[in-house]
């Protein structure tokens, strides 16, 4: 169902809006002097007219964005799309440019996925997979193999923008050694080139933006370099990692285990109930029947507060585009 109301002057329609968002939606436009139109439906070229007369949309991250859909929503009159997330990876934001559109990501809580990533973390050092299934068919013997402490291991942070620090943080709470890694830092205190904290590290957590350069970030080759029985957390993005190259590691018994929130082609398979439907991704099946692998279906950030953030910053950069357009 589609909601609208007439309003002032910057006007946003907003694409694959949950129950959840519609109530904050509209009371945050209320306070931002923002005119509405909610659709549950996804952005696409047949759902394109619906942004006609706004000249701002909001997006989510589980869709996305085909070159012709943004084609179609240029010729609607949009000339700014806010996506409710970190990551721009699902947009053209090159071809979105040469069409006269401006793309924006939003910021939200860090503590949504830092919070998670260390649950993560915890969950795949003290093999909860096998525990938790195990005592749901009533068997309550101990793991054959023992779980580890976080504060005798090294963990390594591969990206410290806010979310990456936000775990860095927590870690200390913990008593763990840490080791950083980001692109865009030199190497100063604890960051260290990427090879070498994957050669230092029990477990390597990545919270770096997908980008052409980091697709595939840990590839066959940095796998190998990486500690034997070494542990990968990934709330990023899930093409950051070779996904054949870890089943690989993993089915050999060279790394102890993964738990991943994001996986590679995760489109569609993702935020859908597929009890009783077929997948057709074959390693994200493999990797859900290994017992070292965790799989959550990018719910990392799937907080009220990270909600709530979103909601308010998507609007609020939809205000500000119209603004500096008035006055540049």
């Amino acid at each position: 169902m589609t909601y609208s109301r007439p309003g002032p002057e910057t006007g946003v329609t907003v694409y694959g809006c949950g129950q959840d968002e519609a109530a904050l939606f509209r009371a945050t436009a209320s306070r931002l002097g923002v005119s509405l139109t909610l659709t549950h439906t996804a952005v696409s070229e047949t759902t394109a007219e619906l942004a006609a007369g706004n000249r701002c949309i909001s997006v989510g991250h589980k869709t996305r964005i085909t070159d012709a859909t943004l084609l179609a929503l240029s010729r609607a009159g949009v000339a700014y799309i806010s996506t409710r997330s970190i990551g721009c990876d699902h947009i053209d934001v090159g071809y979105a440019a040469t069409l006269g559109i401006t793309v924006e990501n939003v910021a939200y809580s860090p503590d949504s996925v830092a919070d998670y990533t260390l649950m993560l973390m915890l969950m795949a050092v003290r093999h909860a997979k096998t525990t938790v299934r195990r005592a749901d068919r009533h068997d309550y013997r101990l793991n054959e193999e023992r779980g580890k402490e976080l504060r005798d291991l090294t963990v390594g942070v591969v990206g410290t923008g806010r979310i990456g620090t936000a775990v860095l943080e927590r870690l200390r709470g913990f008593g763990a050694r840490t080791l950083a890694h980001d692109r865009r830092l030199d190497t100063a205190g604890d960051h260290v080139p990427l090879d070498e904290l994957l050669r230092r590290s029990d477990i390597v957590t990545l919270h770096t933006p997908l980008t052409p350069e980091t697709r595939h970030l840990l590839d066959r080759r940095r796998i190998e370099r990486m500690r034997h029985g070494a542990f990968v957390v990934n709330t990023g993005r899930g093409s950051l990692i070779d996904t054949e190259a870890l089943l690989s590691a993993l089915a050999g018994g060279r790394l102890g285990g993964a738990a991943l929130d994001v996986v590679e082609g995760e489109e569609g398979v993702f935020y859908t109930d597929r009890r009783d439907r077929p997948i057709d991704g074959k390693a994200l099946l493999r990797l859900q029947e290994m017992p070292n692998v965790l799989i959550t279906p990018h719910t990392a950030f799937h907080t009220d507060h990270a909600l709530r953030d979103m909601v308010e910053n998507s609007l609020a950069n939809c205000v500000a585009f119209e603004e500096r357009n008035q006055h540049g």
